[in-house]
């Protein structure tokens, strides 16, 4: 029988008592690596009240001793750093390179949790008024919950829960059904490194198990990642029951290629920024947008598109593994055959790709659409594959037209030898996260992932400042004290003399 994943409860995996369960395979094999409970509304319930409960002793804990716990933390995930890279590649089929990176941008932000004293300090004034000073507190929220997808287990989960707990909260983390072992990984190393029982939960199911966390009268703020339509549900649902909400969405992200870019450069980082990782990315290029005679490199960039493959995790020619599930794969390959069919020019067609030895793994092969138009599917449609298309503008203000146009708002970036374009293009383009001569601007965690339009819904973002004062409230002291020989005068104005 494959391996049972059990829940983490007060301190205690557990086996759930469900009888809902559901196969995790490995998507290179199809090969069952394990069974995911749904967990039932009682072992729902038992976690967040755990959570609450611990959160009554947590949130008293010194900010000094918080931080530490997240230096051993952050010490353990590097001392086992490439055997979870190894789980997550068996996991979710990812390369042993990228699994990795995956891993290390997660203790990114672990290391920056461990910043927390100097992180959620408030500020002071000295005399606001005569004898009156005024002083800022942060005060954490309470039991918090992620709910993260499955193309990040590791970076993701890493972004939420040591964050949220170094600010004094306790958490419930639902990872993804598609590929929990890593997150319930992430959580052995976590109560390895000393963290008291109740601080972090985690529970596994679908829709049922994330709609009991959204409304539960406990839970205070909600952090999500995935798709729009599942983030717009979990905004509005998490919104109309008093929750402080995050919730990243999709995505169209554009490369502008402007003639004077460094050829070989822009063509190797749009080939790897779009079909790397499966182009199960978030932030991965799937629109380049050539200016002018940049639309003359279309031919080196299909060459250079045509020498990648997929393959399996330790294979170290492979230059990405297979999609996640096989729902994923005929995803893509509709999409591609929608592209195909509405006209756009396929220079590259990756849907029969097959990796020798694994006939069932779920392959797609680097894809490239040139003549794509915004009316298009392909266009209009996030595909999450290794899926390139191409778009020819005239001058840089139509590129940016172009993308101010697209309802998504992540990650853009532009190539180009000039300042002056750099300066125009970050300044006028209405996207969050902005790279020049760098494919995939996703911030390090000292600043904050900050997607913009219908790429996130809620107000403040993930990581760094931002997600401080996410997990926090902020309480405002306004003090006075008096000497003994006060006169009897009521005063009778709010004004502060």
């Amino acid at each position: 029988m494959a391996y049972q994943i059990p829940l983490l409860i007060g301190g205690n995996m557990v086996p759930s008592s469900t009888e809902q369960w559901l196969e995790v395979h490995n998507p290179a094999t199809q090969k069952v690596i394990a069974r995911l409970p749904c967990a039932t509304e009682a072992e729902v319930a038992a976690a967040i009240q755990a959570a609450g409960d611990a959160f009554l002793t947590w949130k008293e804990t010194p900010v000094p001793e918080r931080a530490r716990l997240m230096l051993r933390y952050q010490a353990l995930l590097k001392e086992h750093h490439d055997d979870v890279a190894r789980l997550l590649s068996r996991d979710t089929g990812k390369t042993f390179e990228d699994a990795k990176g995956d891993v290390w941008r997660g203790i990114e932000v672990v290391e920056q949790a461990a910043n927390i004293s100097a992180l959620s300090m408030g500020e002071a004034l000295e005399n606001v008024a005569s004898g009156v000073d005024c002083y800022s507190l942060t005060q954490p929220l309470g039991v918090c919950v992620g709910i993260t997808p499955f193309n990040f287990p590791a970076m993701i989960p890493l972004w939420m829960f040591p964050l949220a707990i170094a600010c004094g909260n306790t958490f419930v983390l639902k990872p993804s059904e598609q590929d929990p072992l890593v997150p319930m990984r992430l959580a052995e190393l976590f109560m390895e490194a000393g963290a008291p029982d109740g601080l972090l939960q985690v529970v596994h199911g679908g829709k049922d198990v994330v709609d009991q966390l959204l409304i539960h009268p406990q839970v205070r703020a909600i952090s999500f990642v995935g798709s729009v339509a599942v983030g717009q549900h979990i905004y509005r649902t998490g919104t109309d029951h008093l929750k402080r909400v995050q919730a990243f969405a999709g995505a169209k992200n554009h490369m502008v290629v402007l003639p004077d870019a460094n050829r070989q450069q822009a063509i190797n980082n749009l080939v790897g920024a779009s079909v790397g990782a499966a182009g199960q990315r978030c932030m991965a290029i799937s629109v380049a947008v050539l200016v002018g005679e940049a639309a003359s490199w279309i031919p080196e960039l299909q060459a250079a598109m045509a020498k990648v493959r997929p393959g399996i995790w330790n294979d170290p020619k492979a230059g990405y593994g297979p999609q996640i599930s096989a729902s994923a794969k005929e995803r893509v390959l509709r999409l591609i055959a929608e592209g195909k069919r509405e006209g756009a020019n396929c220079l590259l067609d990756g849907s029969d790709a097959e990796v020798s030895g694994y006939p069932n793994g779920n392959w797609v092969g680097p894809t490239l659409f040139s003549g794509v138009t915004t009316n298009m599917t392909i266009y209009r449609e996030e595909i999450f594959g290794p899926v390139l298309l191409v778009m020819t503008v005239d001058s840089l203000e139509d590129a940016i037209a172009l993308v101010n146009a697209n309802p998504y708002g992540n990650g853009t970036s532009i190539f180009t030898a000039s300042g002056a374009a750099a300066r125009k293009y970050q300044h006028e383009i209405q996207v969050g996260q902005v790279g020049i001569n760098v494919p995939i601007p996703v911030p390090l965690p000292f600043f904050s992932f900050t997607g913009w339009r219908n790429s996130f819904y809620g107000d403040l973002h993930a990581y760094g400042k931002q997600a401080v004062r996410f997990y926090t409230e902020t309480k405002t002291v306004t003090a006075r004290w008096f000497d003994d020989d006060v006169v009897a005068s009521p005063n009778m104005s709010i004004h502060l003399k």
